[in-house]
């Protein structure tokens, strides 16, 4: 082969891959959060499933932005935020009273100093109107169309909460979701049974509530996973298919 041919051929190879899955260096600032010594060793075994220097390239957060981590569990993602937005940012930790473990964020809190805990009934969340750089959820979206009484987790109405996130993100901002891919139909019962979501239907959801669709990164997508299976069954976990989906408020 020439070389002329191999660089056609390398060029042609650049010009059909799927740019979303390059992955290119994280920044100096990424890459410290993600090798901070501090960081618990369960929140680091779950790096390679959720790569979050992709993730954190993908959301573009800024130093001195606001951010709220939606739902965010032992704070995974909000403790990478804290380091992103800088000391002149805040990272507001919004979890559900009910899921919400105070020990998770015992060590956490006194190495970011501009982070905030939100713990409420999550139906009862109410963010301040445009106070809000970029919302973001992870593996949790489908939650607002789940209920349970052994959890003690009440029905929520959509909408509402859709309109509270508009009011608050400013005009500009964002909201970035993660959720595992899920079949069309009843969200409520799709969630209840998989614990998944049709992203069309968030997209259809946000639509609604005003905000434009952005963008999507296929960094979390995974082709093996056929979205029948729960998503905590062992065959799947960990290695579920996911979107990551970008909003903007106009």
């Amino acid at each position: 082969m020439t070389h002329r041919t191999l660089v056609a051929a390398a060029a042609l190879m650049l010009a059909i891959a799927p740019t979303t899955q390059l992955s290119a260096r994280p920044s100096r600032s990424v890459a410290a959060a993600i090798a901070d010594p501090a960081r618990s060793e369960a929140h680091r075994k779950q790096d390679e499933s959720r790569m979050p220097a992709e993730i954190l390239d993908f959301i573009a957060l800024k130093q001195g932005d606001v951010v709220v981590d939606f739902m965010s569990g032992s704070g995974y993602y909000a403790e990478l935020f804290a380091s992103a937005v800088g000391p002149k940012g805040t990272v507001y930790v919004a979890n559900p009273d009910v899921f919400h473990d105070p020990k998770d964020f015992e060590a956490m809190l006194p190495r970011h100093r501009n982070m905030r805990l939100l713990v409420t009934p999550a139906a009862a969340l109410q963010l301040a109107p445009a106070s809000i750089d970029t919302l973001f959820t992870h593996l949790n979206y489908h939650d607002l169309y789940w209920e349970s009484e052994k959890f003690k987790f009440t029905r929520i109405e959509v909408p509402p909460v859709l309109d509270n996130w508009f009011k608050a993100v400013r005009p500009g901002g964002q909201v970035v979701i993660i959720d595992h891919v899920g079949p069309s139909g009843d969200p409520r019962v799709v969630a209840d049974k998989l614990h998944r979501i049709d992203p069309e239907r968030v997209k259809a959801d946000m639509a609604a509530a005003g905000f434009v669709f952005e963008g999507e990164s296929i960094v979390l997508r995974r082709s093996e996973d056929t979205h029948e299976k729960g998503v905590f069954d062992p065959a799947v976990r960990g290695k579920t298919d996911r979107f990551v989906l970008k909003f903007r408020r106009p």
